[in-house]
């Protein structure tokens, strides 16, 4: 089911109805869940059916086509505030919350959510990427969670509840949000004209972790051509860190000259690494190896060479798992690859007992 063209999230809308019909709506949320799977969706069309003038709140379910949805709609809401990390910085600035220097407290969402909304509903804030709050704006916004104004919604959006300060976490009521299943993320694909082809949208929902963004960053054809390059060096009996650290940097680098593009090239290069540990790890547990051809035949060989057992797979899984954090973190880019190189080169393929 879709919940006015948000797809997959039926739980939450009807987690949401029921905070409604008991009058007992929170005032601050946090929402977490993988990247590109609708959350920033789901938060303005929750935002949408608040302000809607037609439909009552706790009906949860925007008209559409009243003055406040429409510009809920075009982004021109008055009542609608927005916050996200700028595409050039690594953490959202103070001044966005609460306004520069000169203006301290009396700019920024902490001081314009606490005005009166201009249409008579609530105020509403969003703010996206909140992983990237460092501790100062995390503290900024700690009064305004504390004492939240009257008829007021905070939404932050963010993937782990670990990312956030304990005192923002203890503040704010969580919601989880799952991946999408892949037929949604490839009727998505196609109803959204992001591919053209329905087979394509098929092999990128099979392998994107339910998430429209990492399948657009997967529609790129060097990326798989890679990944038969990469499997080949991971299933060797040794990996040649050094040199292969210089393979991998050029193609990163190869992505673009903007950082967030080079940071999604070096997610995936991280995530096919892990997957082909994962089912190495099954692999050697007896389980049943994927149906991926490519990956199969890598494993596979990966077994033959080393048929010893699933622990030594299982810590470089972990560190795959661990450099794919530090890009989150906006880790330098080349030092990252290199130390995750040489340390799946460090691991014996049977650690010792």
């Amino acid at each position: 089911m879709t919940w006015h063209g948000i797809r997959g999230h039926d739980d939450v809308v009807e987690q949401f109805r029921r905070a409604l019909a008991r009058g007992r709506l929170a005032s601050s949320f946090l929402f977490v869940g993988s990247v590109g799977i609708g959350k920033r969706a789901f938060a303005l069309k929750m935002a949408q059916a608040l302000l809607c003038q037609t439909s009552p709140e706790a009906a949860f379910d925007p008209c559409g086509t009243c003055e406040s949805c429409q510009q809920v709609a075009a982004g021109t809401h008055p009542d609608i505030l927005s916050v996200e990390k700028p595409k050039e910085k690594s953490e959202i600035p103070v001044a966005l919350l609460i306004g520069d220097r000169e203006h301290r407290g009396q700019e920024g969402l902490c001081h314009d959510i606490s005005l009166k909304p201009f249409m008579g509903g609530r105020r509403i804030a969003i703010i996206d990427d909140a992983d990237f709050l460092n501790e100062e704006g995390a503290n900024c916004l700690l009064k305004t969670l504390e004492e939240p104004p009257p008829r007021s919604v905070l939404i932050l959006i963010g993937t782990s509840p670990a990312k956030q300060l304990p005192t923002i976490r203890s503040r704010c009521q969580l919601v989880r949000f799952r991946p999408l299943e892949p037929a949604a993320v490839a009727e998505l694909l196609l109803s959204q004209k992001l591919v053209a082809d329905a087979a394509e949208a098929r092999r990128l929902a099979q392998y994107c972790g339910g998430s429209i963004q990492q399948a657009l960053e997967l529609a790129d054809p060097a990326l798989w051509e890679f990944r038969g390059t990469l499997y080949e060096r991971l299933a060797a009996p040794v990996l040649p860190s050094v040199e292969f650290a210089q393979v991998v940097s050029t193609f990163v680098d190869a992505a673009g000259k903007e950082a967030p593009l080079r940071r999604a090239r070096t997610r995936q290069v991280l995530a096919f690494a892990a997957d082909f540990y994962r089912q190495l790890v099954l692999a050697k547990s007896g389980a049943a190896i994927a149906e991926d051809t490519g990956l199969r035949r890598f494993v596979e060989a990966a077994i033959a060479r080393s048929p010893g057992d699933a622990e030594a797979a299982a810590v470089r899984l972990d560190r795959c798992l661990e450099a794919a954090e530090q890009v989150n973190r906006n880790a330098n880019q080349t030092t990252l690859i290199e130390a995750w190189l040489d340390d799946l080169a460090a691991i014996p393929h049977s650690p010792a007992r």
